[in-house]
């Protein structure tokens, strides 16, 4: 949409559309490190590794004390991060995001006790938070003409990693017979690899909102597939900005240089917060675009719940200690199929503005089926075909939310919008999880919880249903209200 900014034309013109080098090299480096950062082979057996011997912890301990941590730093850290990830350009947030995996493994590994496990998942949560640093990284660095390219390569590394480790993991426990503890240690090794692929990215030189900030930039962040929430998301083609890649400047040695950056950026500061908050008004003016936000806010909130407490579930339902488990090949046949849902539901043509809140409340209807079914039927594998339904369901309806919140945004407001809804979400879920979950609150059983989310997925279908039904009557009015008048002109 916007073209190259000021400054070095011919410089950025040869980067942009110059040889392969140019976009192959970070691209190749980025998904190295996003294939290895995702193969974590031992994360689908996290309940039963800190239940089992090598913890010893009570199911209280890690349902109710221990997993809420990561609800709690994860929204702490997701705004900070956000800013940060701009102003750092993108690279120094990787390393972070690299950094924070490791501790949080080798704490897995060695740390023992409540309040060290307690730290891991702080570490997690700040691990998950910095995700939008790889998913961003790349578009300054790339031609705008490569962006949907580069994007594949991108989101394939980290479901290829994520399936990869998966299957690796279910093979290893139930075939070669390895521990968990094992795994553990494959995840921190592919980790590490992952965290020194890191350091040979190029830096970039421009951001898009504290770095020779453009009013023509376009949005820094686009669709994310995050393997931890599952949401898949395609490319829409107006998504697309300049990219920010310059040659290294040299800072000024003398004090009086850096006092007047200094003073530059506390300026431009005070501006992106103004811009920030003024876009956001503008943004969620948008009735349509509001009523897809707030079932992406709602339904994400719902589902972090569900995949975060799955596996405990399962070890209360079938413990692993007296029969085989097959956690690893649910996730990774969950995520397949739920990849072919997006396929499928990017080639699906209807008009969602005016069906598109009968759809949602239909499907979350299914989804609070799902979970209802999960956790009423006390068969693994039903539980196992009902997780797999519930993810293939709510990666198919946030694609589809994806899609119509971006037909109505400016690109430049794309990343805010996203955030927002993010950090939404995990404000409900924040909120969900003090009441429902932590020791501090009621502390329900897993079973009781479970039972919590499947009504909190049939209240948000009852009320998209109330709100699609109101639409539609309102449409076929205003229609019959148009022929009237045609009709009477006539």
């Amino acid at each position: 949409m916007a073209g190259p900014r000021g400054g070095r034309p011919s410089r950025r013109s040869a980067r942009a559309g110059g040889g392969g080098c140019c976009w192959a090299l970070p691209t190749a480096l980025l998904c190295a490190y996003g294939f290895f950062c995702s193969v974590r082979p031992s994360e689908p057996f996290l309940t039963p590794y800190l239940l089992g011997p090598h913890k010893n912890l009570s199911e209280t301990q890690v349902f109710n004390e221990i997993y809420p941590v990561w609800t709690y730093s994860y929204l702490a850290l997701l705004f900070p991060v956000f800013l940060a990830t701009d102003y750092l350009r993108y690279k120094p947030v990787v390393l972070l995001q690299g950094l924070s995996l490791i501790i949080t493994w080798f704490m897995l590994l060695y740390a023992q006790g409540l309040r060290a496990l307690q730290f891991l998942e702080f570490f997690y949560g700040m691990g998950t938070a910095t995700d939008i640093a790889y998913y961003s990284y790349i578009y300054s660095v790339v031609d705008v003409n490569l962006y949907q390219k580069v994007t594949s390569y991108c989101r394939s590394a980290t479901l290829v990693g994520y399936t990869v480790g998966s299957v690796s993991g279910q093979v290893l426990v139930s075939v070669a017979g390895w521990s968990i503890f094992s795994l553990n240690v494959i995840s921190l090794t592919s980790i590490s690899i992952a965290f020194g692929t890191a350091w040979f990215l190029p830096m970039p030189q421009k951001s898009l909102f504290f770095h020779h900030v453009s009013g023509q930039q376009l949005s820094w962040e686009m669709k994310v597939m995050d393997c931890k929430n599952g949401s898949a998301v395609q490319d829409h083609t107006d998504v697309q900005r300049a990219p920010g890649w310059e040659d290294e400047t040299k800072v000024p040695l003398n004090g009086e240089g850096c006092s007047a950056e200094k003073q530059e950026q506390k300026v431009d500061i005070v501006k992106v917060l103004k811009d920030l908050w003024w876009d956001f008004l503008q943004c969620y003016s948008s009735k349509n675009m509001l009523c897809w936000s707030v079932w992406w806010a709602l339904s994400t909130c719902g589902y972090f719940q569900v995949i975060n407490y799955a596996q405990g579930l399962w070890e209360m339902v079938l413990p692993s200690h007296s029969m085989e488990i097959y956690n690893g090949a649910v996730e990774a046949v969950s995520t397949l199929l739920g990849a072919v849902a997006v396929f499928v539901v990017g080639h699906i043509k209807t008009s969602w503005a005016m069906w598109g809140e009968v759809a949602l409340a239909l499907f979350s209807f299914l989804i609070a089926a799902a979970v209802y079914i999960m956790d009423t039927v006390r068969n693994i594998w039903v539980c196992y075909a009902s997780y797999v339904v519930f993810r293939i369901i709510y990666m198919l309806l946030i694609t589809t939310a994806t899609f119509q919140i971006a037909t109505n945004l400016s690109v430049e407001r794309y990343a805010l919008v996203f955030g927002v809804n993010t950090f939404i979400a995990l404000a409900l879920q924040t909120l969900l999880t003090l009441i429902v979950v932590d020791a501090s609150g009621l502390g329900l059983d897993i079973f009781t919880q479970f039972l919590i989310y499947a009504f909190y997925f049939a209240a948000i279908s009852l009320v998209f249903l109330g709100s699609g039904i109101y639409s539609i009557m309102r449409a076929y009015r205003r229609q019959e209200q148009m022929q009237s008048r045609s009709s009477e002109r006539q």
